[in-house]
């Protein structure tokens, strides 16, 4: 099976070997978003909320340059500093997700990358539009 590396100067480059996102069998998997400002490649500032919405943000652009959206979601997974975060998050969330409710994993995370708060990693199902 064929993959393709997605790469969108829209969100945060890589900050390792890895790829944003990769699309095979007509699924595209992405990598783990944190708050990371694509412009200057720093942490956005103002706490869980500020970087909730950063990380939708960067996650919607990856998904994009997939030929994906939102809706074609099937399947994320939050990773939390603290779980205290949760009902906030999960409210932001519900905003870009709430219509169309792909399965969804939340775990505590011991430390994620640059020290963020929230990260969030999506499959989408774009079948033969990929």
């Amino acid at each position: 099976m064929p993959k393709t590396t997605v790469q969108t100067e829209k969100a945060p480059a890589a900050i390792g070997p890895y790829a944003q996102a990769t699309k095979a069998g007509g699924f595209v998997f992405t990598s783990g978003q944190i708050a990371l400002d694509p412009a200057t490649g720093q942490m956005v500032p103002g706490g869980t909320e500020a970087e909730t919405r950063q990380v939708l943000k960067n996650l919607l652009h990856v998904l994009e340059a997939s030929g994906a959206s939102a809706e074609d979601v099937v399947k994320t997974t939050i990773f939390l500093a603290e779980l205290d975060d949760f009902a906030l998050v999960n409210g932001l969330y519900g905003e870009v997700f709430g219509k169309t409710l792909p399965a969804r994993s939340t775990v505590q995370a011991a430390r994620l990358p640059r020290g963020a708060r929230v990260e969030i990693e999506a499959i989408a199902y774009v079948g033969e539009k990929s």
